[in-house]
């Protein structure tokens, strides 16, 4: 079996399977003509629990064959662009490349004697993008696995300075957050011991923005009761809307109030790398800490995410120290290993892939297309805002809408819940296209989430009517079952 393992004597075996796998893929990817097969649990299912992973194949090709069957026949393809769904993105090529190489030297990125090269990059990387960012000259962070760990950290981070500052009880720390912000945040609350009341949420303006006026009042009433404003999360890019907070307005209030101000800019950070639309961000520059996912806006594979933060001394909140991996004499030596920084130890190179992907593209490569999915939603959203047979909430300022359809001579608004449930739901069956799904004011909606920019505006028709016709078709039955 060692013949398996990767090293100097097993090169050429190394090539040729990765040669293989990459060439099934390839195949897989110019052949499919649509974002899944429509496959449904129970048919999949007896598929996978027909394996007996004790009974090995023994043999690359093989295995590659039963893999087609459980796998990349009914994958779910992002790279389609009638893929409209949540925020996954078809990925570049250089990313690609750069998991290919992390994955087979397999750097851990905890500590400088395992990673050298790899820690200085990520750091290098960190650096690019706080200066993106404008964080200033003390600002670092450091990669995580998405946009929920992200904040997490930033929370934790912001928890402990406040901590430092006042001896209240955890409990008595409040976060503000807008009612459209990721649930990550209630969770990071509830995992951080702050309570299930911690999370104070804002209402929303007619745009999805938070609404400042409220946000002061609440930081108000806060400090009136002998509360701890410990931190407020603007979002740039809310999942459900693309809304992006106040930035600049937010700000003031949490200098007013001495108040950790994070961005959870896990989508809108594509804005980082456009020079159209950066002016969208403006205001993210004065923020403690900023969430940014790469692997939504700059079209990285998954995962690639980091938490960045103005001052490196916050991020000491997550250093420890073992004397078999990071020492506290490193320090002194000034040796630099990146789990000072992280809540994790062991952890994939994953800055590699943001790497490669400026070196070979650049950054205006990738805000280039980041605008052109942007542009693409304010045309699909000029296209619903005229077609009578659909109601669109706003406005998008990045790539996302959200619409249900509205059946003509039907004014139940259950009825229509049912129709555009059943829509989405046909949609998926069909295999011709995926959209999301989400609430807004307590009734069924649909979404498209835009991050393809080989998707066209006939793409969007065409998934639009596609949408019409299954409504249509349920109303349809239902009526006759009436009769």
């Amino acid at each position: 079996m060692r013949s398996h393992l990767l090293n100097d004597t097993t090169a050429e075996h190394y090539r040729r399977s990765v040669t293989e796998g990459i060439e099934r893929v390839a195949a897989k990817l110019a052949t499919t003509d649509r974002p899944f097969t429509g496959v449904t649990v129970d048919e999949l299912t007896p598929r996978i629990d027909a394996v007996d992973l004790d009974k090995p194949l023994l043999d690359t090709t093989a295995a590659l064959d039963e893999l087609e069957e459980v796998y990349l026949r009914d994958a779910v393809y992002f790279h389609h662009p009638r893929y409209l769904a949540h925020l996954n993105c078809p990925v570049v090529i250089p990313a690609v490349v750069g998991e290919a190489v992390l994955s087979a030297v397999n750097s851990s990125l905890d500590t400088w004697d395992q990673s050298a090269g790899g820690t200085l990059i990520e750091r290098k990387l960190i650096d690019w993008t706080t200066s993106r960012i404008g964080l200033g000259p003390a600002a670092d962070g450091v990669f995580t696995s998405g946009g929920s760990q992200s904040n997490l950290q930033a929370l934790l981070l912001a928890r402990d300075e406040t901590k430092s500052e006042h001896a209240e009880h955890p409990t008595r720390m409040r976060v503000f957050a807008s009612e459209v912000s990721h649930f990550s945040v209630k969770k990071s609350a509830t995992l951080l011991g702050l309570g299930p009341d911690a999370v104070i949420t804002i209402p929303v303006d007619r745009d999805k923005r938070m609404q400042t006026v409220a946000l002061a009042r609440e930081l108000e009433r806060c400090r009136e009761e002998g509360l701890v404003p410990m931190a407020v999360v603007a979002t740039a890019g809310t999942t459900d809307f693309g809304s992006i907070d106040p930035l600049p307005e937010i700000a003031e209030l949490c200098a007013q109030y001495g108040t950790w101000m994070h961005v959870d800019a896990a989508y809108g950070c594509g804005l980082l790398a456009s020079v159209k639309n950066r002016h969208l961000l403006d205001g993210i520059e004065r923020a403690d800490s900023v969430t940014v996912d790469y692997h939504k806006s700059f079209f990285q594979p998954v995962s690639s995410s980091a938490v960045l933060v103005r001052d490196t001394a916050t991020l000491r909140h997550a250093t420890y120290h073992a004397d078999y991996l990071n020492p506290r004499r490193m320090v002194t030596e000034r040796i630099p290993n990146q789990v000072d920084k992280s809540l994790q130890t062991t952890r994939r190179f994953d800055a590699l892939k943001l790497w490669m992907t400026l070196r070979v593209m650049g950054a205006d490569g990738v805000g280039q297309l980041f605008d052109e999915v942007c542009d693409l939603a304010g045309k699909a959203w000029e296209l619903l805002a005229a077609d009578p047979r659909f109601d669109v909430v706003v406005e998008p300022q990045l790539s996302t809408l959200v619409f249900r359809h509205i059946p003509a001579g039907v004014t139940d608004p259950a009825e229509i819940d049912r129709a555009n449930l059943y829509a989405r739901k046909a949609l998926f069956a069909s295999g011709d296209a995926i959209v999301a799904g989400t609430k807004v004011g307590g009734r069924h909606y649909l979404k498209f989430t835009l991050l393809n920019p080989e998707t066209t505006v006939d793409d969007i028709v065409a998934v639009l009517d596609l949408i019409a016709g299954h409504a249509e078709q349920y109303l349809g039955e239902n009526l006759v079952e009436a009769s």
